[in-house]
Order: C-alpha cells, then structure tokens, then sequence
C-alpha cells in the first residue's frame, strides 16, 4: 500500500466527516485554472479535522501542502505528486472591540467586508486582493499602501506534531514572513484595527476597486502580479518599455492592460507560462539590466 493509499484509510478511520478527494485537478482550485491532478485532497471545515489531517500526514511521512485560494499559484500540468490540505473551509470570524479573528480561509474580501460591517477601518486595502487570510499572512500580501504586516497581531499555527500555538514572531518582508517555508499551517489570525466610519470605509473600498478594475485585467484568469517589485523599478514598466506587452505562448500572455500581469486567455498550460516568464526575464535583463524574480510561487 503507498504512503497516499495509507494516509487516506488512516483519515477515513480516524476522520470519517472529513471530504478527501483523490487525484483532484488543481485547475480547479487556482485563479489561473492551470493545474494537473494532485494525489489526495483533504478539505477540512473544522479546526479538529485540520488537527487530524496534519498529524495523519506525519503518521505516514507525507509532507502536506497548504492551499487557501490557489491565487498566487501555479501548478505543472502533469500534477504533483503531493496530499493537499484546502483551509478554505475554515472561515469563522469574531471581533472583540477593535480586534478581528478570523479563520484562515475567510477570504481577504469577505474579511475586509467584515470589519466595514463591524465600523473597523484598515483592511480597504485587502478587499480586492482574490486570497484568502492563511495566504495573504504568509506572504504579507498588500495593495494601495496597505500590507497585512500593518495588522496583524497573532497568528495561530498548526505543527506536524499537532500542537497548535500562537506564534508573536511573524517575520514579516516584501511579499515575505516567518510563515512562508510552509512548515505550519496557519489556523487563524488576530487582526488590530480602528475604529472608522462605515460609510468612509465602504466609498474607500470603492474607489480601490474602480482603481482595480481600470488597471487590472480582472476578465482574465491570473495569479495577480507575476514578479516582485525590483528595489527601484516597476516590473509594469519594465516589461512595457522592453516592448513585451502582448506577448504570447500558447494562451498564456502578457497582459496588454497591465504588463505586470500574465494571464490565461483560455486554454493557457503550466508549460506556456513558464516559457512566457523565461522570455519575459531574459529580454528584461539583455535590455534593462534588471533580474525579474518570480511573485508566483511554483507546486513542486
């Protein structure tokens, strides 16, 4: 019996709510829609059914991987070979004055809709970002001056061992944090905000999305900004000046609203991409001088 054939009976004796699914396609479960089959799939609803899932796969050597919303994500088109644990299932939030915890697979607009509700100000920014909270933590996701290292308070991680701990070190950095070797897996998270007028809160979030929409090529699936900001340089203009918007592999392509952005123009495959980005950094570099890092992050 292989180690995903044990993991799943092991889940199914021990967890029998929780929904396992087995060679699952991951364009089903990223803002691309570009993914192969990945071998298990555990989609827990619960706190103690991510515990069990967790401690399953160190039972049997499995190393797992955490998906929120598969927004900064890109998968091969062979698949992977991996046991998938989704938290979007774990969407629970409360506020206590002017905090706000919430589960990690809440999704960043859900959230940010939220605190409008609640009259809390200082996640606008987070409204249009397509991510859920697990996500957005880990790589301090941000947009419009806002990042989520401006506050958060305390993340609540789960270990391979099953111990659960709030942690109060977050390491935060550009699109960076403590968080991002994928080692935990974030429960949930404390947010502190202010205390703000929901009407000014919800024109705020307004504006950013006529901003978005303007700007963005929000009709196309994509995994946001493909790179990082170079220290100094815009990668939009960057790539624009190079005289790379519209580029095109396959149906994959460089956005022809915002160069920053590669998008899916329908039936785009992992391979595509990485032959666009390849171009992309190479004629970046020979004509700027200026080494693009890749923003997405690759399943392996």
């Amino acid at each position: 019996m292989s180690a995903f054939a044990a993991l799943k009976q092991r889940l199914t004796d021990t967890c029998a709510q929780l929904e396992l699914r087995e060679n699952e396609s991951m364009s089903r479960h990223t803002s691309f829609h570009i993914g192969g089959p990945v071998r298990l799939m555990a989609l827990p609803v619960t706190q103690e059914q991510a515990v069990q899932a967790v401690l399953a796969a160190k039972q049997m050597g499995v190393e797992p991987f955490f998906l929120g919303n598969g927004s900064n994500l890109l998968v091969p088109d062979a698949g992977v070979e991996r046991f998938v644990i989704k938290t979007s299932g774990l969407r629970e939030c409360c506020v206590d004055g002017t905090h706000i915890v919430a589960q990690s697979g809440i999704t960043l607009a859900r959230l940010a809709v939220f605190a409008r509700e609640q009259g809390l100000t200082g996640l606008e920014f987070a409204h249009g970002i397509p991510g859920t909270l697990g996500g957005a933590v880990t790589m301090n996701a941000g947009a419009y001056g806002g990042e989520m290292a401006q506050v958060v308070r305390g993340v609540t991680c789960l270990y391979a061992d099953g111990t659960v701990r709030e942690e109060r070190e977050f390491g935060f950095g550009y699109r960076r944090s403590a968080f991002s070797d994928g080692k935990r897996m974030i429960l949930a998270a404390r947010m502190e905000l202010a205390a703000g007028d929901p009407a000014a809160i919800a024109a705020r979030m307004e504006q950013l999305a006529a901003q978005r929409k303007e700007k963005q090529p929000l009709e196309y699936p994509s995994a946001g900004s493909m790179f990082k900001r170079p220290e100094g340089y815009f990668v939009a203009a960057l790539i624009d000046q190079c005289g790379l918007k519209g580029l095109r592999v396959g149906d994959a392509q460089v956005s022809e609203k915002h160069a920053g952005f590669v998008v899916n123009r329908g039936g785009a495959t992992c391979a595509d991409v990485l032959s666009l980005v390849e171009q992309i950094r190479t004629i970046v570099l020979e004509k700027t001088g200026v080494a693009l890092e890749m923003e997405v992050k690759q399943l392996h």
